[in-house]
């Protein structure tokens, strides 16, 4: 199964336009969300039929029910869940996720830092960066092939 990673989309609906349409190229069947939808007007242009969609709340959604009403599958962080076999840690701050409940994931998916980051081992860390683009104006997300464990980040620029 191919996995799509994104956060930090700050509402910028042409980026998260284009994070969908690569996304649909790549045939990925999930995608994971590292937090900072920020409105619900943002996340009802993630939400596809075809595309299932897990994430968590990062520190710039102020509207938390309004995304919740949209999707079930928007979680308190850190939020640990089973996906192809592999258990996958979604979070907005690494930095304030205990040790101990990385070492159960397989994967951990984080963002909040704007820059994207892929730090193999175990588990596997994946940043996309920022699909908004505003802070470095680099926007980007990632692509997991959850068998392999390989990840590559995309520019979408």
């Amino acid at each position: 199964m191919k996995v799509g990673i994104i956060a930090d989309t700050h509402d910028n609906v042409p980026n998260i336009r284009k994070a969908m349409d690569m996304f649909k190229a790549h045939g990925v069947g999930c995608m994971i969300h590292a937090g900072d939808y920020v409105a619900p007007f943002a996340l009802k242009e993630m939400l596809n039929d075809d595309i299932r969609l897990v994430g968590v709340y990062g520190n710039n959604d102020g509207e938390k029910q309004g995304l919740k009403g949209l999707c079930d599958g928007v979680h308190e962080a850190p939020f640990m869940f089973e996906l192809g076999g592999r258990n996958v840690l979604v979070t907005h701050h690494l930095d304030r996720v205990r040790e101990s409940l990385k070492q159960k994931a397989d994967i951990v998916i984080f963002g909040h830092t704007h820059e994207p980051e892929i730090n193999g081992g175990k588990p596997l860390l994946i940043n996309p960066g920022e699909c908004g683009g505003w802070l470095y104006g680099r926007p980007s997300v990632a692509v997991l092939n959850l068998e392999t464990l390989e990840a590559h980040v995309i520019f979408l620029e």
